[in-house]
């Protein structure tokens, strides 16, 4: 990957190293908007929907 991006295999470990930090406050931003939206639903099919989808950001499919 490095010969590729012509840079060194430092910077690319770095790079993908700040990719995935960025990726998980991006999930953790997506998982607290969605719990947020549960505890405002009053609607108990997306009430039931948001859980799921929660379960699954936590558990996995």
């Amino acid at each position: 990957m490095a010969r590729r991006q012509h840079t060194s295999a430092s910077r690319v470990i770095v790079e993908l190293i700040e990719d995935g930090l960025d990726a998980r406050e991006r999930e953790k931003k997506e998982f607290f908007d969605l719990a947020e939206r549960l505890a405002s639903s009053t609607d108990p099919k997306e009430q039931g929907r948001l859980k799921e989808e929660l379960a699954r950001m936590t558990f996995g499919s």
